[in-house]
C-alpha cells in the first residue's frame, strides 16, 4: 500500500464520517429517537474503515495464507478481549511462523 493509497483512504474515511454526521445535523432538526437510525449513523464509519483495511491485511504478506493466519489469530484473541498490543504481536508472530513454514515446505 503506497502513501497515496493511504492518504486517499484517510480522505474517504473523513468524508464518510463527516457526511454521516452532517446529514443528521442538517436534515433532522429534532433528536433522533429511532434506534436503527442511531445505530446506522454510529457504526457506518467503522464499517467503511474495516472494508478499506481488510484487503490490505490479506494481501500485504507474501502469501494469502499468512494473511489469513494473522487475521484468524487477531479475531480469536479479540474475541477473548485481549489487549491491542497482545493481539498485534500475536498476529505478527502468526504471519511470521506461517511464512517460515511455507518457505521450509517449498
Amino acid at each position: 500500500m503506497t502513501l497515496s493509497d493511504m492518504l486517499i483512504g484517510c480522505l474517504i474515511m473523513a468524508l464518510v464520517t463527516y457526511v454521516t454526521k452532517a446529514v443528521g445535523l442538517l436534515l433532522v432538526r429534532k433528536q433522533i429517537t429511532n434506534r436503527f437510525v442511531q445505530s446506522f449513523l454510529y457504526y457506518i464509519p467503522y464499517s467503511v474503515l474495516a472494508v478499506m483495511v481488510f484487503p490490505g491485511i490479506l494481501f500485504s504478506t507474501a502469501t494469502i495464507w499468512s494473511g489469513i493466519a494473522g487475521t484468524a489469530v487477531a479475531l480469536i484473541l479479540s474475541y477473548f478481549k485481549r489487549g491491542l498490543l497482545v493481539v498485534s504481536l500475536a498476529s505478527i508472530a502468526a504471519v511470521f511462523v506461517v511464512e517460515q513454514l511455507i518457505v521450509l515446505l517449498a
